[in-house]
């Protein structure tokens, strides 16, 4: 879906002058970000946050873990789930963004080989090298399989803060 296709609104604490923040912004947010928060759902209804790297690719975020990962244990019985990237100041311009959607894990080698490139290309100090078989990634030293999932989003916040705070609900995705 095209970023001018999706609706934007104000919502929440924002200043009484506050216009919607474009979904544009906010996917530029999504791709330059170098660390995501992954939120899940322990079985026993406890949140649980980690930090992950990823990427934006075809409409969705992609990132990659451990097959004995919290993270993966809870979006195999739940696969709801929140991402978020942000700073932790209130520097002028900010923007915080959270993507509310549900993780798909993905096997299919075709559409795993331009994620590990993307993964790649972004991260090329990371102690990491993904090659997409084996129904997921592997790493050219011999590392472990690490599962791969997709984040396809249903809805988007926005918190721009510092010289001007708003709150901007995203929709209009699947």
């Amino acid at each position: 879906m095209a970023a001018e296709d999706v609706t934007a609104a104000i919502h929440g604490f924002s200043q009484p002058d506050a216009i919607p923040t474009p979904w544009a912004d906010g996917l530029e947010r999504l791709r330059a970000a170098d660390t995501y928060w992954v939120s899940t759902v322990r079985p026993d209804g406890r949140p649980h946050v980690t930090p992950v790297v990823a990427v934006w690719h075809e409409e969705a975020l992609w990132f990659a873990t451990g097959p004995t990962e919290r993270k993966a244990k809870n979006l195999a019985s739940n696969p709801s789930c929140v991402v978020t990237v942000g700073r932790t100041d209130l520097a002028e311009g900010a923007l915080d963004v959270m993507l509310e959607g549900r993780a798909e894990g993905v096997t299919d080698k075709a559409q795993l080989e331009p994620v590990a490139a993307l993964l790649n290309a972004k991260y090329p100090n990371g102690p990491w090298h993904f090659i997409a078989q084996d129904g997921g990634f592997t790493s050219r030293d011999g590392g472990s399989l690490v599962l791969v999932f997709r984040v396809r989003h249903t809805r988007a916040l926005g918190f721009r803060k510092g010289d001007y705070y708003s709150q901007t609900t995203w929709e209009g995705w699947r």
